[in-house]
């Protein structure tokens, strides 16, 4: 078998064995002569032996590009022979046009935090309406549980997780069920802790820093070798593991003056890998920047990322349902129903505007006629937007099920790709907080201080003694999903709305529709209503507390308009015109006579012919 690694800087390198065959004698690597910085030897080897690398005579470190880490951050790696794993269901891929994704994390969406246990809830999935699921990241990270963005080993899987075979497994069985699967990675930064690869070379520049020190070397000398780190790791996970897409945490941290960035040239990578084994694949980029060229073609100058994140929905959507204005939330709650309605229709609220929250104009206008709609993902919560907050409470905390059957309703009829969290669609009231298991007391206790710091800043409000300690494994606890809610009231209702609304996503061709002249938005920002128009259907939601809501609807009830209510919350009722409902909650009236839909506080109805 090869062994390899990248160490330019290292004078003599050794594979020295461990675990069973800790006693055989080291191997010597040999400079590559066709690589420079490059080492290998070929030595007898097999599934499950573990290893690490000695550099210079010093302490053994765990293989860079190592699968599987059993012992951990830091420890050796382990042999993984990725033909050895059989695939029980072929699998012809999902593409991105059409997906709803389900963000889940694997470590608290069942008490048992193992890719298996979650692999027995994804029947859960395929029945609700779920095209893929957003496995949030995988890679080893200090200690069991954690939110996985402190990983330190880019290729390899989280051992109490299930290891490399679990996750194979997982979307084995996803794909069993017709379920694609993404997987959150983080390229911007690695964990600080059992990290080896500052000792094997210049993977780290002070030539940029990131809020977590040091950035990737992604332009500067030795930066090559650490590109193609990172690339390989990307089409490691597309290949070896057969997932379906990747989301790229935060790109707006990846510092790269070269060219071409490393974003396209990851694009590309995956575009090429995609047609080599004949199924779609797709990038799915965390930004901050609301700049169009994350998705522009790269024959036009952009980064030819598939899709990416749209906080701006997410914000204007929470600051109409909360009232919520601290923080980051305060450029949209102005008016957030007319923050609401320009994201529906144009994508990004700040497309060059100014942001009082950073002091300086933001973003660029997004052409949706250039940019198909779905190349946007739309939610009303995520884990950043839930365990970033204080006492990791989601939505369902503080809002009543009307309106949360509003927020479902206007998520999953935009003409964005939407993308529920886990638990969301019940209404799940189990908080989700940010929970860590440091094995370095030090590092503890620093991001302790360090959470206490972005809380205050956020001015979450309450007591900082009540805030949830990140390394209490109560925190953990308190954060896994109650699978006993989905069938107690009003969570199973809740549910069978989802349920509802994703079944007409999948069968009404207007909800999925990107063009952009198809969709409009009507609003009243004093008396809380919003009517969205998708082609011939209408989605109107009414979010205020004790009034009833004259939502105008073109055409609704007049003489041969053939508008009927599809689905509704509360329930829509039956009129003399013919109009019936096909799913509601009771209480709802359908348009009169007149064209106005008087809809009651905290409900929504959608609207076809």
């Amino acid at each position: 078998m090869l062994f390899e690694v990248w160490a330019p800087g290292a004078g003599r390198v050794a594979l020295q064995w461990a675990g069973d065959r800790a006693g055989e004698p080291p191997a010597v690597l040999e400079r590559d002569p066709g690589r420079a910085g490059w080492w290998r030897t070929e030595a007898p080897a097999r599934d499950g032996d573990r290893y690490a690398f000695r550099l210079d005579d010093g302490p053994p470190l765990p293989d860079p590009r190592a699968v599987r880490l059993p012992e951990g951050p830091g420890g050796p790696g382990a042999v993984v022979e990725h033909d050895r794993f059989r695939w029980r269901h072929p699998w012809p891929g999902r593409p991105l046009p059409g997906a709803v994704l389900y963000e889940l994390h694997i470590g608290t969406f069942t008490p048992e935090g193992t890719f298996r246990a979650a692999a027995a809830r994804l029947r859960h999935l395929a029945d609700l309406g779920i095209t893929h699921v957003s496995l949030m990241p995988v890679c080893p990270f200090p200690g069991d549980h954690g939110w996985g963005y402190d990983g330190i080993a880019p290729w390899a899987v989280h051992e109490p997780y299930g290891g490399p075979d679990g996750l194979k497994e997982f979307v084995d069985a996803a794909h069993g069920h017709g379920l694609g699967v993404v997987l959150d990675v983080v390229h911007n930064h690695l964990g600080p802790s059992g990290n080896p690869l500052p000792a094997y070379g210049p993977y780290f520049t002070e030539t940029h820093h990131t809020p977590w020190g040091a950035a990737v070397n992604l332009d500067a000398p030795g930066s090559a070798e650490v590109r193609g780190y990172f690339l390989g790791s990307a089409l490691s996970w597309l290949r070896d593991f057969r997932l379906d897409g990747l989301r790229l945490d935060a790109v707006h941290a990846l510092h790269d003056d070269g060219t071409p960035h490393f974003l396209a040239e990851l694009s590309a990578a995956v575009d090429a890998l995609a047609g080599e084994l004949g199924r779609p694949l797709f990038l799915v980029a965390e930004s901050d920047l609301n700049d169009p060229g994350t998705t522009a073609p790269r024959s036009e100058g952009g980064h030819g990322l598939h899709a990416q994140w749209n906080d701006d929905f997410h914000h204007s959507l929470h600051t109409a349902l909360t009232g919520e204005s601290q923080g980051y939330y305060a450029d949209f709650a102005r008016a957030p129903l007319a923050a609401l309605a320009k994201t529906l229709t144009g994508g990004f609220f700040h497309d060059g505007t100014p942001s009082a929250f950073r002091g300086r104009a933001h973003g660029a206008p997004l052409d949706l006629r250039a940019t198909p709609a779905y190349r946007l993902l739309a939610y009303a919560q995520t884990h950043d937007q839930i365990g970033n907050r204080a006492l990791g409470d989601r939505l369902a905390a503080g809002l009543s099920p009307g309106l949360l059957a509003c927020a479902a309703a206007l998520v999953l009829c935009s003409p964005f790709t939407p993308m529920l969290f886990m638990g969301e669609e019940w209404g799940a009231t189990t908080p989700w907080q940010y929970f860590t298991s440091h094995t370095d007391p030090e590092l503890a206790e620093a991001v302790r201080a360090g959470r206490r710091r972005e809380f205050a800043a956020h001015d979450w409000g309450g007591r900082a003694e009540d805030w949830p300690d990140p390394q209490d494994s109560a925190t953990r606890d308190r954060s896994v999903l109650d699978w006993a809610q989905p069938a107690r009231e009003p969570h199973a209702t809740l549910l069978a709305w989802h349920r509802t609304l994703l079944a007409l996503r999948r069968e009404l061709p207007p909800l999925t529709d990107p063009d952009p002249r198809h969709t409009a938005v009507r609003f009243d920002e004093r008396a809380r209503w919003l009517l969205l128009r998708r082609g011939p259907l209408r989605v109107a939601v009414n979010l205020a507390r004790d009034t009833a809501a004259a939502v105008p609807v073109d055409g609704a009830g007049r003489a041969g308009s053939g508008l009927r209510a599809l689905a509704g919350w509360p329930g829509a009722g039956r009129a003399g015109s013919g109009l019936r409902a096909l799913a509601g909650w009771p209480g709802a009236v359908l348009p009169g006579a007149d064209g106005v839909l008087r809809l009651p506080p905290e409900s929504a109805v959608v609207l076809g012919p």
